[in-house]
């Protein structure tokens, strides 16, 4: 007990005021998070008993499985951003309460975990602000900062690598629904994910021969609902974080694959969506195209980190409640983060940007995204995003990742503050067609990845 005493909600508090006053990162109050978790398997010796439960955090107040509701927001305020604060307190939202997470490798895929670890302390800067090992090769793979030591580290590093995973596919369905509760429209469409560089599982390791130059290939492409089926976009994006990537569109209309300008990256690319291209993964565009990086805030939070998987729905579809008619949130399960690094950056290289500026709220153990909230040119709130994330083994059921249970997002909230219009999207198992998740398969490329994809998507 005098150990619970001596380092306490305040000491904690203090601890990060001092660190972020300082500029000092890394994360852990007792040291980093990762050196706790290779020497004991947790990451909860970085921390005080405090910052590791709920329980523990409330006094007693609150424990896993109790829900957080208009009713009992007060007591968390602290814990969570303004917009989602307002979401609850005002329209409904709830979030049901999960203990906390230590293990790393339930938090992101083991591979990538492994990898950070093996090259910890190889990553840095060269003269043009890209990430490059110490013999200034491209990076090689998993997070090159674990420990940062500057905000753009923290962009930097995640930007890299939004999946965590060598190759990605994923399933999704999108429902558009509008201030009065109403779903305008709803989509069902496929994203595609792979790593040209820090590759860890995919022959050959770590650079994709002939593309060492580049950092991912990332495509989207719409099945339903008609009028946008067959509706295809492919980015191929620059390792040179200073450049654009590359934009490439397949509209049925036109029959052909045209190129797209890509420096108008705050609109949506399907009508009513409130999510944009810059918005993916909190960083959609090259992190050398946004600046004035800024750590604003350092404390523990609530976030949906590795229970989001409904493995009760045969498709892993959600629930919904909230709103005007119950169909403004997913049910979400969150758990208390004991430390995120709130970056805040300017879009520099946009002088027509709607947005003045976004803070990104991260988990610091894994630099993992977790909320995001934008500004609007006068400084107002504008735009949120938040996620859930999962490990897909909740022990009644179990998605595996070659030898591994599947690690990736589930669902994603994408809301205008402003209209208080809000995009749902979920990670489901399959969509028609035969279009199912996959992971780390050397296959997306030629069937998901390509220009000769884009046009047979269209047919």
């Amino acid at each position: 007990m005098a150990f619970l005493r001596r380092f306490d909600r305040d000491y904690s508090r203090r601890t990060f005021l001092a660190n972020t006053a300082k500029g000092v990162l890394g994360a852990g109050v007792f040291g980093s998070a990762w050196s706790a978790f290779a020497r004991t398997g947790s990451t909860d010796k970085a921390y005080p008993d405090e910052l590791n439960s709920i329980e523990e955090y409330s006094r007693g107040k609150l424990k896993a499985g109790d829900v957080i509701s208009k009713e009992n927001v007060e007591q968390v305020k602290d814990l969570l951003d303004p917009v989602r604060y307002r979401q609850i307190s005002e329209m409904g939202r709830r979030l049901t309460l999960a203990a906390t997470t230590h293990d790393m490798t339930r938090l992101a895929p083991p591979e990538y975990v492994e990898a950070t670890l093996r090259n910890r302390g190889q990553g840095m800067f060269d003269a043009t602000g890209n990430v490059v090992t110490k013999d200034g090769k491209p990076w090689i793979g998993g997070n090159p900062f674990p420990d940062p030591k500057s905000a753009i580290e923290v962009f930097a590093a995640h930007t890299l690598s939004w999946g965590r995973h060598d190759s990605s596919f994923y399933p999704v369905r999108e429902y558009d629904v509008d201030d009065a509760g109403n779903v305008l429209y709803q989509y069902a469409a496929g994203w595609a994910e792979m790593a040209t560089i820090g590759r860890t599982v995919l022959e050959p390791k770590p650079y994709l021969t002939g593309h060492e130059n580049k950092v991912r290939f990332q495509s989207i492409f719409f099945l339903e609902p008609g009028d946008m089926k067959g509706v295809a976009y492919l980015n191929i994006w620059n390792y040179d974080q200073n450049q654009f990537p590359e934009l490439y569109g397949y509209l049925p209309a036109f029959k052909r694959v045209r190129r797209f300008p890509t420096n108008q990256r705050f609109e949506p690319l399907n009508p009513g969506s409130e999510l944009y291209l810059s918005d993916a993964w909190a960083a959609g565009d090259p992190f050398l195209t946004w600046g004035n990086y800024k750590i604003v805030y350092r404390g523990p939070y609530l976030a949906g980190v590795s229970g989001g998987w409904n493995s009760t729905h045969p498709n892993w579809e959600h629930k919904t409640h909230g709103g005007p008619k119950g169909l403004h949130f997913w049910d979400t399960s969150v758990e208390l983060v004991p430390e995120v690094i709130v970056v805040e950056a300017e879009p520099t290289g946009y002088p027509r940007a709607p947005v003045s500026k976004k803070r990104v709220w991260f988990d610091a153990r894994t630099l993992l995204p977790l909320t995001m909230v934008s500004y609007d040119r006068r400084g107002q709130m504008f735009r949120q995003f938040d996620g859930s994330f999962s490990i897909y083994d909740d022990g009644k059921g179990r998605v595996m990742d070659g030898k591994n249970p599947y690690w990736s997002w589930s669902t994603l909230h994408a809301y205008n503050v402003q209209t208080n219009r809000m995009s749902r999207i979920e990670q489901v198992r399959e969509l028609p067609g035969g279009h199912t998740m996959r992971v780390n398969d050397p296959d997306i490329y030629e069937k998901y990845l390509t220009l000769s994809a884009l046009q047979r998507f269209g047919s």
